[in-house]
């Protein structure tokens, strides 16, 4: 740890190994400013903070700094789901086009929900070309989706949405609740568990935001050009300094621009690793887990380049993703390394939360590295 850099928070002593080992990123240079948090059974047992939230003005990263998480988001969006799946207003058997007619077109009438929720629908952008301002327009990124031909026999083959997988389980939801995925998350998730995290951002929030540096390779960067990931993030087009600006943090882009930090992550995601329930709130019932993290295909991602193994809207513990020594672990993770996870069977919910961006897109070093202490220390 450099001298200018301090590590606030709590830590419970048990484990301290892993208060080291967030130390040991920054002293080893990997970090600028970073959070990271767990519960344990409902408890907090860590809340780290550490480092720098912009390196033009010096700012501290603070206890409420929070940062855009990018596709962590996803978690929370499947949350959103499974919610109304749990209270009978979801059916991820039933077509998509139940609860949204328009996505019918090209030959999508009877494609079942569940293909959305697991990267399997062949939808991971659009071949229209779109401007870039459609990125933040959400009537036309939906409805050139629901106009879209999938890409491959939905079903067959799973290609990570990474953009997509937002607006498309995002409209269902909208459609059921008459709601957007931001303002439901708010009102079902945020308020009742009181945590910060944001799916569309206010401005008056701007000035606790920690600015995003990319890394020396952007995540997808090293897929060929026609590759779907390089395909995807060109149509609209998309670059990570884009999510530094206001036009970003204001849009809803539910499986890309969440804004939050580990504290509140985590939480989230401890009450999901006590069968849907913390200190009095109840998301959904254990059996909707249960069902949620059943695994819906297990083999190599079209999109990312390696074999994913996915969950209803889930990344689940695989040996390509060791999220965990646990089977029942489950969550997601964001481009540049940021993290939530929740695990069934050691009832822990954790998340990890940085500015300075790696190249990877679900998951890096630095947070399996805090993951091994956490449960080294169990």
């Amino acid at each position: 740890m450099t001298d200018s850099t301090t590590i606030h928070g709590y830590c419970d002593p048990r484990f301290s190994a892993v208060r080291e080992a967030f130390a040991a990123n920054f002293d080893k240079g990997l970090e600028v400013g970073a959070c990271f948090a767990a519960y344990l059974d409902g408890e907090p047992i860590v809340d780290l903070w550490a480092g720098t939230a912009d390196e033009a003005t010096g700012r501290a990263w603070a206890q409420h700094t929070i940062a855009c998480v990018f596709s962590t988001t996803k978690a929370m969006t499947a949350i959103c789901a499974h919610i109304l799946a749990d209270r009978g207003l979801l059916d991820f058997d039933a077509p998509v086009a139940k609860y949204w007619p328009e996505f019918a077109q090209a030959g999508k009438g009877d494609m079942p929900v569940r293909y959305i929720m697991s990267h399997q629908a062949g939808l991971p952008s659009v071949t229209e070309p779109l401007p870039a301002e459609v990125f933040y327009d959400w009537e036309r990124m939906t409805a050139a989706l629901a106009a879209e031909t999938p890409w491959w026999e939905p079903g067959t083959a799973n290609g990570y949405h990474a953009i997509s997988y937002g607006f498309l389980v995002g409209e269902v939801i909208r459609r059921i609740t008459g709601k957007s995925v931001g303002t439901f998350f708010t009102e079902e998730i945020a308020r009742p568990l009181g945590v910060d995290f944001h799916i569309g951002l206010a401005p008056e929030y701007d000035a606790r935001v920690a600015t995003m540096i990319p890394g020396e390779t952007q995540p997808g960067a090293d897929m060929p050009a026609d590759s779907i990931m390089t395909r995807v993030l060109s149509n609209p087009p998309f670059s990570i300094p884009s999510s530094n600006t206001r036009t970003y943090r204001a849009a809803e882009i539910p499986a890309a621009n969440g804004h939050g930090n580990a504290r509140s992550l985590a939480r989230v995601m401890a009450a999901m690793s006590r069968g849907g329930e913390l200190d009095g709130v109840r998301l959904m019932s254990e059996p909707t887990i249960a069902r949620s993290i059943e695994t819906q295909c297990y083999r190599m991602d079209l999109g990312l380049g390696l074999k994913a193994k996915w969950g209803l809207g889930y990344m689940l513990r695989s040996e390509e993703n060791p999220i965990s020594p646990n089977q029942r672990a489950f969550g997601h993770g964001g481009a540049g390394g940021s993290l939530a996870i929740a695990d069934l069977d050691a009832r822990v919910g954790w998340s990890y939360v940085m500015n300075k961006m790696a190249a990877t897109t679900v998951g890096d070093a630095r947070a399996f590295k805090l993951a091994r202490a956490l449960y080294g220390s169990l």
